[in-house]
């Protein structure tokens, strides 16, 4: 029997006989991957497609005789390290009794010391050295309990708040400590002591500071690794596995979630090559406890005398519908949270059932520079993959701190950096701990100056093998965004727009912006606005592009604008948090559609209970434009996907007289005719650029960004997984700092904070500290990004 996969003139191929099966395969293929060609599963634990080459446990071995050309060895070999050759002969434990033998010994060997924990290992019932020992051990133990004594360590040890090690179930194999050092750039997690008492450990004073800590937990092939949240919670037989895709950044990352009785127990990373591989952020893994918190919204809520009470749907819909008509315009602002069919709900909403293109998906800082930039270099385009960071000469990443922002793209350019591959730039205020770890170069420019600094990157390479990634936040510096377009389109590099939030870049494509119909159809184009009539079944839609998120804020503090409309908003993070909240108190009438009890719920006139992702199928579109279609988890009737309830209040409005209904009510409706909207095929979008406005002035320009580990809501209710945070500091140039010491007050037109200072490579007149990790935020506390702030001493 022979099989021999598709060749191509670019490979070189060799051949060898495995188990008496002939196959084919690239030069330097390892024989433990050539076998899994031809069906045959060799045992393993060190082992791992996406890690290096070890060779630790020896379980692989096999027998590779002398087949007259020199290719064999007198031993048994590792067949996880060692490559392929032309004519080779390999037999496994299938057919070689030498094999079968050695393998029998080597577990023998691994389970000396291993403790007989099975029933209490969270890993019992999905553990390989269990599994293995069976289909590969003896039948007996030769071990005397009364020769000798179990190897034991005090347990657990705390590699991090998160992460707890079991020291003597450890085989190892060394998984973990080469997926800190080659996969996550983290090595505080490596082999210690040596001979019998080798183990793993951390070095001291230095705890594993990993964003990726969870996937050492998934990888580990016994119970040495566990998790402080889900120890001790479950067996593996008890739970139901459903895919999934992760929810808290624009990287579209496959997960697993693992649930039990209606109730997530876990999360674990799915298996995508294309996307995030096999790892995940620990955010994705650990942040799902939002959804179960004491505040979780059960029942929709109308005011009634000025206090909310519980009302039915069919009640709240009307009292919303009645609210709306009687505000005499109003407007629409949506949060990141939504997925495709949710934002093209309210994009629908916006126009058919309100009459207006006031419609803004950006609760951030925002400018109108970044509204033509989406509609011209963002919608309906696929510039970049992950695969072509991966192949790319040069990634620049402008306004992006992709460690913190985009964990999987991350991984992807330290993938591309480990094997010589990928040059990164990052114009940047300082050189970030993951800019290190990408061996990066940085070009250094001050908050406001990016503009300039982009235009120089010409000089540095940037050419039609690079990549630019720009950042949502490049939209507070004047003239970045056009300033990047303009080097795409000089150079021949890729563009590629990186949002913070999942359902970003959905809100784009479905026309969450004032500028925008769904399916990139510009607002001002007459014969899109025909097109997108026709396709809904309505006479006309309105003309004029509509308000922005600020500019919808402002008029309804003017009284220009009276209902509003809103969903998943957190004030705190919209341009002007005082604003924002002052805009929501002076509006007519609100209605509100949240997952939790907020600031604008206690403010809304009808509150109605979203259902989390957990809840609802859906779609995410990622960075790259690529979709990310997923089912429900659970069947929860105690809220409904935001674009049913949009859908409920929509006929509520036809019946009193104004616009028309939405024509859909579940998931699968809304996306077919999402479907047969499809992309708008005439003249894109004119960017129209603008220049860079000059800075200065009084104090400290501001820097800042989000941390991966924050105080956002949708990371609440893990205390071990929010005790892997980084602590605020203000970072300083080193002479700021040697001026004002180790504690400083920073003082904004918002307000005053005071946080403990370090130094850094930044500009002089520069401060940097993180968005959301002290009090309510630095919008709220302190003053808007790029704006000038004073810095003083504690003793000043």
């Amino acid at each position: 029997m022979t099989t021999t996969p598709e060749k191509t003139d670019a490979v070189d191929t060799v051949t060898v006989t495995i188990d008496g099966i002939q196959v084919s395969v690239p030069k330097d293929t390892l024989v433990i991957r050539a076998a899994e060609q031809v069906g045959v599963q060799i045992p393993r634990f060190c082992d791992h497609p996406l890690l290096a080459p070890v060779g630790a446990c020896r379980q692989c071995l096999v027998d590779v005789p002398d087949a007259g050309n020199g290719r064999g060895f007198p031993k048994p070999q590792a067949s996880c390290t060692l490559p392929v050759a032309e004519g080779m002969v390999v037999n496994t434990q299938a057919t070689s009794p030498v094999a079968d033998k050695a393998q029998q010994g080597i577990m023998e060997f691994l389970l000396i010391n291993h403790p007989l924990d099975c029933p209490v290992c969270d890993k019992g019932g999905e553990c390989p050295l269990q599994n293995q020992a069976m289909s590969n051990g003896r039948g007996e133990s030769r071990f005397s309990a009364g020769g000798g004594v179990k190897r034991t360590f005090p347990k657990p040890i705390n590699i991090s708040p998160q992460v707890l090690l079991d020291r003597e179930r450890c085989i190892v194999c060394q998984r973990c400590t080469r997926f800190a050092s080659e996969i996550a750039g983290d090595p505080f997690i490596e082999l210690v002591e040596r001979g019998a008492q080798q183990q793993i450990g951390i070095a001291e004073n230095a705890p594993f500071l990993s964003y990726f800590s969870g996937n050492v937990i998934q990888i580990c092939p016994v119970g040495a690794l566990t998790s402080a949240e889900y120890r001790f919670r479950s067996r593996p037989f008890d739970l139901v596995s459903s895919p999934a895709v992760a929810e808290h950044d624009a990287c579209g990352s496959a997960i697993r979630v693992d649930h039990r009785r209606g109730k997530v127990m876990r999360r674990l990373s799915g298996n995508d090559p294309e996307v995030n591989e096999e790892w995940i952020t620990d955010k994705d893994r650990f942040a799902f406890h939002y959804a179960t918190q004491p505040d979780r919204l059960t029942y929709p809520q109308v005011r009634e005398d000025g206090e909310l009470r519980p009302a039915s749907w069919p009640e709240a819909f009307a009292v919303a519908a009645r609210g709306l008509r009687a505000a005499g315009s109003a407007a629409v602002l949506t949060g990141g949270r939504l997925t495709a069919e949710d934002a093209y709900a309210y994009s629908k909403f916006a126009r058919v059932a309100l009459g207006t293109n006031d419609i803004d998906f950006r609760a951030r800082p925002l400018s109108a520079e970044e509204t033509s930039f989406l509609a011209a270099e963002v919608v309906l385009r696929s510039t970049a993959t992950y695969a072509d960071l991966e192949a790319a000469k040069t990634v620049v990443l402008v306004g992006l701190e992709p460690e913190d922002e985009a964990g999987a793209i991350f991984l992807r350019l330290r993938k591309a950096v480990m094997h010589g591959h990928t040059r990164v730039l990052a114009v940047a205020p300082y050189a970030t701990r993951g800019l290190g770890k990408l061996n990066g170069h940085l070009v250094r420019t001050a908050p406001g100056d990016e503009a300039a600094a982009i235009e120089g990157l010409g000089d540095q390479g940037v050419d039609s093998t690079a990549v630019i990634l720009v950042g949502e936040r490049l939209a507070t510096a004047p003239g970045a965004l056009s300033a990047a377009a303009a080097l795409a389109a000089r150079t021949g590099a890729r563009l590629a727009w990186v949002p913070r939030r999942a359902g970003d870049r959905g809100a784009v494509e479905t026309g969450c912006l004032p500028n925008l119909l769904p399916g990139g159809r510009p607002v001002a184009d007459a014969g899109a606005r025909v097109d997108a009539a026709a396709t809904w079944g309505v006479d006309s839609l309105p003309e004029t592009a509509g308000r922005d998120a600020d500019q919808i804020v402002a008029a309804l503090a003017a009284g220009e604008v009276g209902g509003l409309v809103v969903g998943g908003v957190d004030p705190d993070d919209t341009s002007d948090p005082a604003a924002t909240r002052a805009a929501i108190e002076a509006a007519s009438f609100v209605v509100a559609l949240e997952l939790r009890e907020t600031d604008v719920t206690r403010a809304a006139d009808v509150v109605f209970p979203v259902a989390p992702v957990s809840d609802k199928a859906g779609m995410f579109v990622t960075w790259e434009g690529r979709p990310r279609p997923f089912d429900a988890v659970f069947a929860n009737t105690n809220s409904l996907p935001d674009l049913r309830i949009l859908a409920g209040i929509a006929d509520e409005l036809a019946q009193l007289g104004q616009g028309s209904p939405l024509g859909f009510r579940t998931v699968a409706e809304a996306r077919a005719q999402m479907e047969e909207f499809g992309p708008w095929d005439g003249a894109r979008a004119a960017h129209e650029s603008v220049a860079a406005s000059p800075t200065g002035g009084e104090g400290l320009a501001l820097s800042t960004w989000k941390l991966l580990v924050d105080n956002g809501s949708m990371q609440d209710g893990d205390k071990a997984y929010a005790a892997t945070g980084r602590a605020p500091v203000a970072r300083l140039s080193q002479a700021a700092y040697d001026a004002v010491g180790p504690t400083v007050t920073l003082t904004g037109d918002r307000g005053s904070v005071t946080l403990p200072a370090e130094p850094a490579d930044l500009a002089d007149g520069v401060v940097w500290v993180p968005a959301n990790s002290f009090g309510r935020g630095v919008l709220a506390d302190l003053a808007s990004p790029g704006s000038r702030v004073t810095v003083k001493g504690a003793n000043q």
